[in-house]
């Protein structure tokens, strides 16, 4: 089966695989404590600090891993929870139709019709700034788009000879929802899943550059970019080392995010739907 796996694929595993070991063991694997000044301000990459050193003295490669670990698990828990609401109410209001799908998928279009980082801004400007209510805001917002997708993927199989026969047995909505349309919608949705975790880096980076996303002493790589960025004028690589961090991210999870996809359509058109 591994051998089976493409290259682009094996290298998006790898890099996404890198990313998270040093996210998971940031203080066992980072040379020094994330908040420890250790050298001059912006000092070139060396021997004793492999990536130079940021705009307070901080080993900017330790920065970097503990960046990685906060990006990424905010990411991820706003991804988690975005896909469970959206995913769950697309396809709730695809199966019980009528008023109910009305009622919500207006109520979406409202939300839609807002710009997402304006909207992100204005309730975080008013809320405690802590991770809890990054994820919360971040997961909510991006549960829309899920659950446009989710509703119009679950229409077209809500109305299959399979869903119709699950009707004919008796089964409930629920059994429905979970057991015959989810399988189905899964090749849709590993797809967006790639797209949605990317985006929620995208965004928790824009909203740190900002100054509403991940607070200091914390790192994150939105903000490395903005406490960095006046060295960008003498040259100095420090604020652009986090922005690589994240386009390598963003196109490893969307190498595998890929495979996912190719993988499990053909898996499905192999079985079928019995």
């Amino acid at each position: 089966m591994l051998k089976n796996i493409p290259l682009s694929a094996w290298l998006g595993l790898i890099v996404t695989g890198l990313f998270v070991f040093a996210a998971v063991f940031a203080p066992w694997v980072a040379p020094f404590p994330n908040a420890a000044i250790v050298g001059d301000v912006w000092e070139p990459m060396s021997s004793a600090h492999l990536l130079g050193t940021d705009n307070l003295g901080r080993d900017l490669l330790s920065r970097m891993i503990y960046g990685a670990r906060t990006t990424i698990l905010i990411a991820a828990l706003a991804t988690a929870l975005s896909f469970t609401m959206g995913s769950v109410l697309g396809f709730t209001a695809a199966v019980i139709g009528g008023w109910i799908d009305q009622t919500m998928s207006r109520g979406i279009d409202l939300l839609m019709s807002i710009p997402t980082l304006i909207f992100a801004l204005v309730v975080l400007s008013v809320l405690p700034g802590n991770i809890v209510t990054l994820i919360v805001v971040m997961g909510v917002l991006d549960s829309t788009r899920v659950y446009r997708l989710a509703r119009a993927v679950a229409v077209d199989i809500n109305v299959m000879d399979f869903v119709e026969a699950a009707k004919l047995r008796g089964e409930g909505r629920i059994w429905i929802i979970f057991r015959e349309i989810l399988p189905n919608a899964l090749s849709p949705l590993v797809a967006e899943l790639g797209l949605r975790f990317i985006f929620a880096v995208l965004f928790l980076s824009a909203l740190s550059f900002l100054g509403l996303g991940v607070q200091p002493p914390e790192a994150d790589w939105g903000g490395m970019v903005k406490e960095n960025k006046e060295g960008i004028v003498f040259g100095i690589p420090a604020a652009l080392i986090p922005a690589a961090g994240i386009a390598v991210l963003a196109i490893s999870v969307n190498l595998v995010a890929d495979w996912i996809l190719n993988r499990t359509t053909d898996l499905k058109g192999g079985r079928g739907n019995g």
